[in-house]
């Protein structure tokens, strides 16, 4: 009897695992997206030349989600600078019309590496390509667009049983950069600064227990290479996603980046830096990973709409000064905003994609646009403390920084010079912060659905 008993308890936990099993399907693809070398990189104004080498490849990699009412997401990340609307929207577009995904459904992060290609249109006003280089970086961009189409399609092509399970980590190299100086704020190591160092991680597991992703972010510029350097890697962010992937045969490791707009590692400048990162924010995963878990249940929600910043007030004028700047960089912004003056459509607003994405009652996903500072983070935290969210940033659109109040009154890199290289007329009028929030808490809660 008591044998029979034990087999009884042993079937109905089978069974309960595969009910579990059940609640979520998942995929993984990946796709190199590596330039071709000699390539120009992105990320440092002071670059005086195309890369020559390779360090490591660059990889998109997609991880696709689909519960038990056909309720689906598609996760893309890379290991990019960043992406311009122009690529993210076509995407969007094709898997809309290729595998019915809502636009809602779509996540496209950028771990915003400084030793990887340009992607154009970004950062255009950094650039002034020889005829040659530039329609090299015009063809990287076609061909890219077509890879991250085609790497979240065969993640949904490739949908399996699964369960999700989240924890938390901790990797203490960031430090907040926007030191403060008798003469401003000015890019350096401010100790005292906002940050945060922990590590978000979402375990997807087989149906027979393998690991078959993680998705895991941090808070921190990938700037541990500076612009002296001339090769090609993925910075902290891809010696994490090989070092898990070592660990964890099989599996698929998948960086987001969070709100580190003005978080740098510390100390940086040298590639056993990458190494010592990446080694320290992967054993933070595993380390989460080998703790007990959090459960994630259906249903997939999802939201997405656009919050419209206004920049502060400008003037033909402004520009036509400008213009006159010994500064080439200044001279290339104000030819952008002349033009669009020229053409009656001064640049007045950003239009900044925010998103959310909810796994049952268990996370959240908040997708922002932009190269947001880490006080957005924080604020969401205090805003939804019952609701367990993690705030990426660096989605779907890298236009420009994105100022909190605090930072936007004081100046700086990320409030004011950011925008020159952008091709921003910058910086945004004082509302930005709360236009933000206004369009977090809408997507919040239309994701809520409890």
């Amino acid at each position: 009897m008591k044998l029979l008993r034990l087999r009884s308890l042993a079937v109905f936990l089978a069974c309960a695992s595969l009910i579990h099993a059940a609640d979520f399907k998942a995929g993984v693809a990946r796709v190199q997206i590596t330039p071709p070398t000699p390539f120009w990189l992105s990320g440092y104004a002071a670059r005086t030349n195309p890369a020559p080498r390779i360090r490591t490849d660059l990889w998109a990699k997609a991880l696709a989600l689909e519960d038990r009412t056909g309720g689906r997401a598609v996760i893309v990340t890379t290991d990019l600078i960043g992406l311009p609307a122009e690529i993210s929207d076509t995407v969007a577009r094709s898997l809309a019309r290729d595998h019915r995904l809502p636009r809602a459904a779509l996540v496209v992060n950028s771990s915003h590496t400084h030793a990887g290609p340009a992607i154009w249109p970004n950062l255009r006003v950094m650039f002034d390509f020889a005829d040659s280089d530039q329609e090299r970086v015009k063809q990287y961009a076609l061909r890219l667009t077509d890879q991250l189409g085609q790497v979240a399609g065969d993640a949904l092509k490739r949908l399996e049983p699964a369960t999700l399970s989240f924890g938390r980590g901790q990797a203490g190299f960031a430090v907040n950069r926007r030191q403060p100086t008798p003469d401003g704020v000015r890019l350096g190591v401010n100790p005292d600064g906002p940050v945060d160092h922990s590590v978000p991680v979402l375990r997807v597991s087989r149906a027979d227990g393998s690991l078959l992703a993680v998705l895991f972010g941090y808070a921190c510029h990938n700037t541990t290479l500076g612009g002296d350097f001339y090769e090609v890697d993925g910075d902290y962010a891809g010696a994490a996603q090989r070092n898990l992937e070592r660990e964890f045969p099989g599996a698929t490791a998948l960086f987001l980046m969070l709100c580190g707009g003005d978080q740098n590692p510390n100390p940086r400048g040298k590639i056993e830096h990458v190494e010592q990162y990446g080694r320290e924010l992967a054993d933070a995963v595993a380390a989460a990973l080998r703790k007990e878990l959090v459960q994630i249940r259906p249903p997939i929600r999802a939201a997405h709409q656009t919050a419209r910043l206004d920049f502060a007030p400008h003037t033909r004028e402004t520009f036509e000064a400008e213009l006159q700047d010994a500064n080439l960089f200044r001279q290339r912004r104000a030819r952008l905003m002349l033009e669009a003056y020229d053409r009656g459509q001064p640049v007045r607003q950003l239009d900044l994609p925010v998103q959310a994405l909810r796994l049952g009652r268990g996370l959240t996903l908040l997708a922002l646009g932009g190269e947001v500072v880490i006080d957005y983070g924080l604020r969401v935290q205090r805003e939804f403390p019952a609701e367990n969210v993690v705030v990426a940033a660096y989605c779907h659109d890298v236009a420009c920084y994105i100022p909190s109040l605090r930072v936007l009154r004081e100046g700086g890199y990320e409030a004011v010079d950011s925008m020159i290289y952008y091709g921003q007329p910058g910086p945004f009028a004082e509302t930005v912060e709360e236009s933000v929030f206004a369009a977090i808490r809408e997507v919040m809660a239309k994701v809520k659905g409890d």
